[in-house]
């Protein structure tokens, strides 16, 4: 290892992960926040872009692309997340305290419950901001005005968090935590591991400092452990003792066991990443051919298909509109038929930024034949702005007998 210290770098990745995940819910982009799930309009705002329920296929091609993503990470660098950025592990990281407080007095223990429940109160109505805007919870709160629902589950959490920070701690890890049993089977021999050389360990002091600063209580000399979460504490002290008998420490990073050979772009690094890389040109696909405009055409039953006097051929269709944008959108109303002349009223509509509307629209045909015939019309909306189609139907225009 070509850097001594491994925790004051894990600290800052710990400091930085906690700065990014309290403050994303400060953050406004055009007005909404930057990543935030909106119960009540069931939208997902992020980074910028409204997500609407009816196109979670998006979120859903996001989350394949999140677990091949993870998979090939743990694959190539075992349990670096949950050593260095794991939420859990930053928390227990900043609450050292609590594992002082079997052989401290009474009154540090208080102080030190104190500070716990309050960092649990902060953790959860962080987790909440996620949900509901912290510019609308923190005013709310001060006024004593948060709703029953809201304050529930803050509540819930904060205890939840609390038991947990004060309890199970690094047991969770060890323990509970799907995601530790889960990379096991990800592993292979050529994973990033923490591991004792056994190659040199007749060097090893049986001094232990290994085994007592290991939160977690296991002997990293026994062999890989699924409770050791790649805290580094263990290469860190080892370094110490043997600096003293200026010698490479007996515990680092090895990619698979140390002295194994091979490459590390095996097959199944290069399927996983690949498949990660595929989901992800996809989901660019969709996020970026994706459109504001969405339109759904029924038939009006109300207005049966008819012919004026003028020898024009009348259907009339219901526009379910919708504008998921975050402004307002004039738009034009056109259709377009095989070969006759084709007109539509009205040929505007004005939809407001996240409004729904349904609008009455009456298609109009010349030049068609004196027969009873159905035939396909294209009905399009259009921005006014560039004239550009955004939405394109198609609808059935029955021609009815004269």
């Amino acid at each position: 290892m070509k850097i001594k210290k491994i925790q004051p770098w894990r600290r800052f990745a710990e400091a930085v992960q906690a700065l990014i995940i309290i403050g994303l819910p400060f953050l406004k982009i055009k007005g909404e926040s930057a990543l935030r799930f909106d119960v009540p309009t069931l939208r997902l705002h992020f980074f910028g872009t409204s997500i609407w329920m009816e196109e979670f296929f998006i979120v859903l091609v996001a989350v394949m692309f999140l677990t091949l993503l993870i998979a090939f990470i743990t694959l190539m660098f075992g349990r670096i997340w949950c050593g260095w950025v794991c939420p859990q592990t930053v928390i227990i990281d900043f609450t050292r305290f609590v594992d002082k407080m079997k052989s401290k007095g009474l009154l540090y223990k208080a102080g030190a419950l104190s500070l716990t429940l309050l960092i649990s109160i902060v953790v959860a109505a962080n987790l909440v901001w996620y949900f509901v805007s912290p510019y609308e919870f923190i005013p709310q709160v001060m006024e004593g005005s948060l709703g029953t629902v809201t304050m529930g589950f803050w509540t819930a959490l904060t205890g939840l968090i609390f038991l947990n920070f004060l309890l199970l701690r690094h047991k969770f890890c060890a323990t509970v935590c799907p995601y530790a049993k889960l990379q096991g089977v990800m592993f292979d021999n050529k994973t990033l591991v923490i591991s004792f050389d056994p190659r040199r360990k007749e060097e090893c002091m049986k001094c232990m400092a290994c085994v007592r600063t290991c939160p977690v209580g296991i002997d990293i000399r026994e062999g890989l452990s699924s409770a050791c979460i790649n805290c580094a504490e263990c290469v860190d002290v080892c370094t110490e003792m043997m600096e003293n008998r200026q010698k490479k420490p007996l515990i680092g990073y090895f990619f698979g066991p140390p002295g194994g050979t091979g490459r590390l772009l095996r097959p199944n690094a290069v399927i996983t990443g690949s498949a990660a890389g595929a989901f992800l040109v996809f989901l660019l696909f969709l996020s970026f051919s994706r459109v504001s405009i969405d339109m759904t055409i029924l038939p009006n039953y109300a207005s049966p298909p008819r012919i004026t006097g003028e020898k024009t051929a009348v259907n009339s269709y219901i526009l379910s509109v919708k504008n998921t944008g975050k402004s307002d959108a004039e738009l034009s109303v056109k259709a377009r038929g095989a070969d006759e002349a084709v007109k539509v009223l009205p040929d505007k509509i004005l939809l407001k930024a996240g409004e729904y509307k349904k609008v009455t629209v009456y298609v109009f045909v010349k030049n068609f034949r004196n027969k009873s015939m159905t035939k396909m019309i294209d009905i399009s909306i259009a921005s006014g702005e560039t004239n550009k189609i955004m939405v394109t139907r198609k609808a059935s225009f029955i021609i009815p007998e004269a």
